[in-house]
């Protein structure tokens, strides 16, 4: 199992895989969640947000739409190693996340200051995000990318979609560097991101 901490990815996804877990999650949730789960999961692995970041946001952090970017306030990040506190930050979204935001938006079953409400409170907890993620993963069958080979279903969580933002930048877009990974997943340094993802970039 993957963990939390700055040393190597261990578990990610390809594009395709996240895609399917994506069609996963619509077909298995109940119609009025299917739409949260699914701008859940592509707001995860376009940002690359930390789940802890993600049941923060507010549905106000995303009145920009408009131009294309959700606002990621300093108060939810995490805070850098040296113990730096991040500046306020404006993440820019793929045209197709903020087409699939607008569509949650505009159909929430619950109207909540949080962006992501849960069916027992206003506010899903890191724990339910996990499960959506994992269920989704379990639902499409993807067996992940892992340092030792393909991983299971279960091994998927919200920070794989975070590390493979940094696979898709490194391997599947063009014109991508560690410091542009490294600037779209907030890192302190350029020397964590080349630590956590030196050993996917291809040779």
């Amino acid at each position: 199992m993957e963990t939390q901490t700055q040393d190597k990815a261990t578990v990610w996804l390809k594009p395709d895989q996240v895609e399917r877990m994506r069609s996963a999650t619509v077909e298995a949730s109940a119609p009025y969640l299917a739409a949260r789960n699914d701008a859940l999961i592509a707001t995860l692995y376009d940002s690359g947000l930390r789940v802890a970041e993600a049941v923060a946001l507010d549905v106000a952090d995303h009145a920009d739409l408009d131009d294309g970017v959700f606002a990621l306030p300093a108060d939810i990040q995490k805070d850098y190693p040296t113990d730096r506190t991040p500046s306020y930050t404006e993440i820019e979204l793929a045209d197709e996340t903020v087409r699939t935001l607008r569509t949650y938006l505009a159909g929430r079953w619950k109207e909540t200051a949080a962006l992501w409400p849960s069916r027992q409170s206003d506010r899903m907890t890191t724990e339910s995000v996990r499960n959506v993620v994992r269920e989704a993963a379990v639902g499409a069958e993807v067996r992940p990318m892992t340092v030792t080979g393909q991983g299971d279903p279960e091994d998927v969580t919200p920070h794989t979609l975070r590390h493979s933002v940094a696979y898709r930048m490194l391997n599947v877009e063009e014109g991508h560097t560690f410091y542009d990974v490294r600037n779209r997943l907030r890192h302190a340094t350029i020397q964590t991101t080349e630590r956590v993802y030196d050993h996917i970039d291809r040779v």
